[in-house]
């Protein structure tokens, strides 16, 4: 791996840390400030919004702590280190996202049948909890979220509270306004679909991972076309592209080569070429000569 990808690389954990640590901190101060109003004012609408919070920072806070052990040196057992343990808190945070949004469904179907009261003071919750969560999104969206699936996961827990405060302050408008009481199921199943797509995809996309997949933006027919574009090079067989984590795909494989070709120099180039053309982490190139034969049963698509 070369310099730039290193110091890129730490560059956007380092981000990450920061815009994590501070989302955390956040939700979770408004949390204990909802839960301890809930308590002294014996409010069950600032209990469960502290509900919702709590949630949220678990969230975070599994984020985070996945980032902390991914820093762990490599060891004799643990040869890639720990950075597919940030994978592992993505598939989590996934199957929570898809329970939580079960249990709005289920909350739905009982409002439907005994529609709640609406305050003015659960309006109010409403409001700074969508302002808090715009604030801790804002923050989330300045890491990598496009590109590590880890953040993305916390990012998704926290846009899912977010449109949960969107949902019940306009369904509270709907019932204050016209007295349409049935506007909070409504509003909670539209939130709990959308949630439910969320969450699904981030499970799927970690598991496609820990399964060794390969990664989605990688073309394995176009990587072998481009290596046999190379001088020198005759067949390039057992092809292998799977991601230690969403920022760190991996490849290995077989390239068959002249006798007369430098090999030193064919695999600079191979290196470079994947780096460059597929963002190729680390990658893995046996180099064989024309007299040994390749594997009949290997794909060479």
């Amino acid at each position: 791996m070369d310099h730039n990808h290193d110091h890129s690389h730490h560059h956007h954990h380092t981000t990450n840390k920061k815009v994590l640590f501070w989302s955390f901190i956040i939700i979770f101060s408004f949390m204990i400030v909802e839960a301890v109003g809930g308590i002294l004012t014996n409010s069950l609408a600032l209990l469960s919004d502290a509900g919702h919070m709590l949630s949220d920072a678990a969230a975070l806070g599994l984020t985070l702590l996945a980032f902390k052990i991914g820093e762990k040196s490599i060891t004799a057992n643990k040869t890639f280190g720990y950075k597919r343990f940030e994978i592992i808190a993505a598939f989590i945070n996934g199957v929570t996202l898809i329970l939580i949004s079960i249990f709005i469904f289920i909350e739905a179907i009982r409002r439907f049948v005994e529609p709640p009261e609406v305050s003015g003071t659960m309006m109010i919750i409403a409001f700074i909890g969508l302002c808090v969560n715009i604030l801790v999104a804002w923050l989330l969206m300045r890491g990598n979220a496009e590109e590590n699936l880890n953040l993305k996961s916390a990012l998704l827990h926290v846009m899912g509270d977010l449109l949960g405060s969107i949902g019940a302050l306009v369904a509270g408008a709907f019932i204050l306004l016209f007295n349409w009481h049935i506007a909070d199921p409504i509003a909670s199943i539209i939130v709990a679909i959308l949630i439910i797509i969320s969450g699904t995809r981030i499970t799927k996309d970690s598991l496609h991972i820990l399964m060794e997949g390969k990664p989605t933006n990688i073309n394995i027919a176009e990587m072998r076309r481009s290596l046999l574009s190379l001088t020198g090079v005759k067949d390039v067989h057992d092809i292998h592209v799977w991601s230690i984590t969403s920022e760190f795909p991996s490849m290995s494989c077989h390239i068959q080569v002249t006798e007369q070709t430098n090999r030193d120099q064919l695999l600079e180039e191979a290196t470079r070429l994947l780096q460059e053309s597929f963002r190729i982490s680390h990658s893995t190139i046996q180099i064989e000569g024309m007299n040994i034969s390749s594997c009949e049963s290997c794909d060479h698509s």
